[in-house]
């Protein structure tokens, strides 16, 4: 993957190896654009396709001389041209609503690089009809059930009658769908033996949550300024005591946002704050680390010839194999969302410490001067009950059991459950920060309270203080709650 900026519009080149899922998601949302996919890798998907149909005329290849599943022993015959269509049409029935064009997108910037990796054996103008699709905005309807983590075969099977011209294409106001491309027996099991779609939703997810625990440090040090909490946890030589690399990036951002020294000390009369503000490291820096863990699987997965089978240029051969079980994406998933529940489960701790007295040395509730005022009462349950969805997408999606194909696929990672749960998180996640941000402005406005200008803390001090409705009397705050929402991707940058 080459990078470039070209008449300021951001250009990703494909080439098999090098793509990142920062590109992944840059290409589903329309922020940059595909070039010709790399020469090289081009050529090689071409040699990797003549090699495939060479091996299926002359000798038992699964999927292109045989049928599939429990029917791989089932020979097909070199006269029987409809099996590659056929195998599509059964293959391509997805339940449930149509996925999100940015999802799907995704899946197909994901197919096209993994086919340039030139493992898959497959006709190489799909890959450039995939480009072309991405270029244009263009993209095959989709459904979102169909697979449990050893392939999206419905996802791609839809996509394959699709580029065949059998299947709609959704296309944005200008756009066009790709001119109907031929496709025979060696091209449809060499399309669908992929991941692709829950690798695309998955750097979607990352990526998304990503900017929004980036968004959470500064919120939570609004939270503690507000408190007047101690900024000593975060002392370097405590990191440096237990150096895990997440808590102690963690910890030195806190320090920057605030612009407090590497070896700060307690105010007078504070020994130790609740855990939302002192574990903060501890807590926010596992989900850094999961990030990165995730980041890394995604990144060979997305570059990976995993079709099965793996058409071998260099030995001429192919190679049955297991490439297409999903489990380190499935366990990389399950452990990024679990760590990140932790992070929202501290945040609901700092939004009950905004509504204590002892701490904020304000009325209860951050409540004005009404009788009984019950100020952000409600944003904590509010806050709680998107935690509680949180936590029923973060269950570990590698728990779940399938036998599939009469017994021959009885494993499954379901993946593809958990790159899902990761997008809702998302939303959920959004709504659990907004709650507390909307209440440490307020706290600090009551107390009077700013950050030094100066600060990257001022920053976003001044970003949320301007977007909020300043008024203190007991009122709905559903609409400050979207607003404090739709500031999360900007905070993630101060």
């Amino acid at each position: 993957m080459v990078s470039h900026m070209l008449d300021s519009v951001r250009r990703v080149t494909l080439d098999g190896s090098t793509l990142r899922t920062s590109d992944i998601a840059a290409l589903a949302e329309r922020t940059a654009h595909p070039t010709a996919p790399d020469p090289k890798a081009l050529a090689r998907a071409g040699e990797s396709w003549e090699t495939a149909r060479r091996l299926a005329a002359t000798g038992r290849v699964y999927g292109r001389s045989t049928g599939v599943g429990a029917n791989r022993t089932q020979a097909v015959g070199a006269a029987d041209a409809d099996h590659g269509l056929r195998l599509l049409r059964s293959h391509a029935g997805a339940i449930g609503d149509p996925l999100p064009a940015r999802e799907v997108r995704a899946m197909l910037a994901v197919r096209a690089n993994q086919l340039l990796a030139g493992g898959a054996g497959l006709n190489p103008a799909v890959i450039t009809a995939l480009l072309d699709a991405l270029d244009t905005g263009a993209h095959p309807v989709v459904n979102e059930h169909g697979a449990v983590g050893t392939g999206d075969l419905a996802a791609l099977a839809q996509t394959g009658l699709a580029l065949a011209g059998e299947h709609p294409w959704q296309c944005p106001p200008g756009g066009r769908a790709p001119a109907p491309i031929a496709l025979d027996n060696n091209d449809a099991l060499a399309l669908i033996s992929s991941n692709a779609l829950t690798l695309g939703q998955s750097a979607l997810a990352l990526d998304e949550l990503r900017r929004v625990l980036a968004a959470s440090l500064p919120i939570a040090a609004l939270s503690l300024l507000a408190v007047g909490g101690s900024y000593e946890p975060f002392a370097e030589p405590v990191m440096l005591a237990r150096p895990h690399p997440g808590s102690t990036a963690a910890a030195a951002r806190l320090r920057t946002l605030s612009g407090i020294p590497t070896r700060p000390t307690a105010p007078l009369g504070r020994i130790q704050d609740p855990y939302g503000f002192r574990c903060l490291p501890q807590i926010h820096g596992p989900a850094l680390d999961a990030a990165d863990t995730l980041d890394g699987v995604l990144t060979v997965e997305v570059n990976a010839a995993a079709e099965n089978p793996l058409i071998s240029i260099e030995d001429q051969a192919a190679y049955h194999h297991g490439n297409f079980y999903a489990a380190h994406a499935a366990l990389a998933l399950d452990t990024f969302r679990l760590a990140v529940l932790q992070t929202a489960r501290l945040s609901t701790a700092r939004l009950a410490a905004l509504s204590e007295p002892d701490l904020t040395r304000l009325r209860p509730f951050l409540g004005d001067a009404a009788p009984a005022s019950s100020g952000v009462m409600i944003l904590e349950y509010a806050a709680g009950a998107a935690l509680g969805e949180m936590r029923a997408v973060s269950h570990p999606a590698s728990l779940g059991h399938a036998v599939l194909s009469r017994g021959v696929e009885e494993q499954a990672s379901f993946a593809s459950l958990g790159a899902r749960q990761a997008l809702r998180a998302c939303t959920y996640y959004r709504q659990i920060l907004a709650c507390e941000l909307v209440a440490a402005i307020r706290a600090l406005r009551m107390r009077s309270l700013e950050p030094d200008p100066g600060l990257p803390l001022a920053t976003a001090f001044s970003l949320a203080a301007k977007a909020l409705d300043p008024r203190m009397e007991d009122r709905p705050l559903t609409e400050d709650v979207a607003v404090a929402i739709g500031l999360l991707d900007e905070m993630a940058g101060v």
